[in-house]
């Protein structure tokens, strides 16, 4: 557990159509996946950050979680 939240399963890559009704998925989604998520019944939270462009595409620790000002924002998706 770090900083509150428990986990139950991690996975480096996401099979939405695996996500069932009330599961909670925590990550950076795409939007497309995101929509099957919701669709599936499960909630979204993704990780929030202000992240400069010299940081991205970086392993980043947990010090530089907080230095970027990181957060969870649950988002509800449709598709149209």
């Amino acid at each position: 557990m770090l900083q509150g939240v428990a986990c139950d399963v991690c996975v480096p890559h996401l099979d939405p159509v695996l996500v069932k009704e009330g599961d909670v998925v925590i990550g950076t989604l795409p939007i497309n996946l995101v929509a099957i998520v919701c669709e599936q019944g499960g909630r979204y939270f993704h990780l929030s950050l202000e992240l400069p462009l010299e940081a991205r595409g970086k392993e980043l620790s947990p010090a530089d979680l907080v230095k970027y000002g990181a957060k969870l924002e649950e988002f509800v998706v449709r598709r149209k």
